[in-house]
């Protein structure tokens, strides 16, 4: 056997990576990946035009700032990209929008758990996740341009229930990233504030008589490794790259941080000092907030859904649920924007196939999750907005919870415009005209990220909250179910709705407390909670 498999990032792709090869890239969203090989394959395009004519697989690891895979954005580089989310890889997405690549979109579930199937050798994955969303193949399918004509997956039936199967996508290369590695390639991860995919894709390139390049920062001497520590035991590592610590980061956010990697523990709660102000996303936080209890298993969206949580926090319940993230983390408080994916104090690190394992199981108690766009059948808009490609990322797994909760403004205003804020207890809402309001309860959506009516089938309960009304849905379509205090149904509401939803006979007031400034009370919360 190979013993020292130490190489530079360009040496592994020169000897590995070949023109027209499917390269599977692990990592989550802004933290776990292969920065410094990224960076590479781009300079050995820009230098001699190889690699070339890729297809990549893999979560879009990046940053939005043209680092991560905004590396491969190049025309010639990259001809087929299969991801889960492209809102960190602008240039990568623009790409996509102007027809210059093919491109498909995978939930970031199915993308995870498809290694792991490839691994074993199985022609692809059978899911029920994305049936009668765009992801079906008898809506739009996968395709996200009009150059993306291949069927990614196809509908079956089992014991007579639909079900997705996504193809396999054989792969020739795998490129993860770990902490420590030994010459011989065994990989551990004790600076990482994940496992990702990485021995699922590891092993599904290596089972398809391919190669694995692994990241590291350190290499150590073989055998100095204790073997419950390895995770990527190096019978399946072909080449390992020793990155500068600029491209070895934690996350985009900080290079390093031991409250994130478990190495230290922290205070048991972190302060956020004085209340935040009562903005329109905190007042959607508040009332989303009644719907937890105790002992519940949660996940929790990014924007207004962070909210919850810091409501939750705020009013002494913070304690009453485990956060659970995507990429495999249990407990803890997660990290945002670019420490997505990190979590302080976590509880539990699992491998992410196994996450969404849980998660397309039914397995969380409650999701908060965005509300891009809304029709009146109760079916949401995530994953494309207008001439961004934000992607679909785990959205489609997590709302598998037994109750899904969609957070967001009632409409869209351009950056830096509130046109809410709460006086003497009531929603006072000034300043709304054509031409600073965009509608996001539409007659159609631009994608059906979520089907309402596929959900209300299965008995699955949906909350749909804004900071002036709260809408459920029912066999008919979305119901209006509670409006708040100040708030004109026909002026606030119904004005700003391309369609009339059913008006609950029983309309009622969101809780005053919410709109109050002072907190709500542990007791307010445990009242909803029984």
């Amino acid at each position: 056997m190979e013993l020292n498999k130490i190489m530079t990032a360009r040496e592994a792709i020169d000897k590995y990576i070949k023109d027209g090869d499917t390269v599977l890239i692990d990592g989550f969203s802004v933290c776990g990946g292969a920065e410094e090989v990224l960076l590479e394959m781009e300079n050995s395009f820009k230098e001699t035009g190889h690699p070339c004519n890729l297809t990549t697989f893999g979560a879009s690891y990046g940053n939005a700032k043209g680092r991560g895979m905004d590396h491969l954005a190049h025309e010639g580089l990259v001809k087929k990209v299969i991801a889960g989310y492209f809102a960190m890889n602008r240039n990568l997405g623009k790409l996509v929008m102007d027809n210059k690549i093919e491109a498909y979109l995978y939930p970031l579930g199915t993308l995870s758990q498809i290694f792991r199937e490839q691994a074993a050798g199985h022609p692809g994955l059978i899911t029920q996740i994305g049936l009668d969303t765009f992801i079906d193949p008898r809506n739009e399918g996968c395709g996200l341009n009009d150059i993306s004509k291949d069927q990614m997956n196809e509908v079956i039936t089992i014991d007579g229930k639909e079900w997705l199967f996504f193809h396999a996508v054989p792969a020739d290369v795998t490129i993860i990233r770990g902490t420590t590695a030994d010459e011989f390639g065994n990989i551990t991860y004790e600076r990482e504030v994940g496992y990702y995919n990485c021995i699922s894709a590891a092993q599904a390139a290596k089972n398809n008589g391919g190669k694995v390049i692994a990241q590291v920062e350190r290499v150590v001497a073989h055998g100095s490794l204790k073997p419950k520590d390895v995770k990527v035991p190096g019978i399946l590592v072909d080449a390992i790259v020793v990155a500068s610590p600029e491209n070895h980061p934690m996350t985009w956010a900080m290079p390093y941080d031991p409250f994130f990697s478990g190495e230290l523990r922290g205070p048991a709660q972190l302060k956020s000092g004085k209340p935040f102000r009562m903005t329109a996303k905190k007042i959607i936080g508040r009332r989303a907030a009644f719907e937890l209890r105790p002992n519940q298993v949660v996940n929790l969206g990014v924007g207004a859904p962070e909210y919850v949580a810091t409501v939750a926090n705020e009013e002494g319940v913070g304690d009453w649920f485990t956060l659970t993230v995507e990429d495999g983390i249990v407990g803890g408080i997660p990290g945002h924007g670019l420490s997505f994916g990190s979590s302080y104090n976590s509880e539990a690190v699992i491998d992410m196939p196994y996450q969404f394992d849980f998660y397309d199981g039914g397995g969380l108690d409650v999701t908060f999750v965005g509300l891009g766009q809304c029709d009146a059948t109760g079916s949401v808009n995530v994953s494309k907005l207008g001439t961004r490609l934000p992607g679909v990322g785990g959205f489609l797994s997590v709302v598998q919870a037994k109750k899904a909760v969609f957070c967001g403004t009632f409409v869209n205003t351009p950056k830096g415009v509130e046109t809410v804020h709460v006086k003497d207890g009531k929603l006072v809402i000034e300043g709304e005209t054509e031409d600073v309001v965009k509608i996001k309860f539409v007659n159609n959506l631009i994608q059906k990220t979520f089907s309402g009516p596929y959900a209300y089938k299965t008995g699955q309960p949906l909350l749909y909250v804004t900071e002036r009304c709260v809408f459920t849905i029912s066999e008919e379509g979305l119901v209006l179910s509670e409006i708040a205090p100040g708030v004109d149904l026909e002026k606030d509401i119904l004005r700003w709705m391309e369609f009339k939803p059913i008006i609950s006979k029983d309309l009622k007031l969101m809780d005053p407390a919410i709109f109050q400034e002072p907190p709500m009370g542990v007791e307010k919360l445990r009242q909803y909670a029984e």
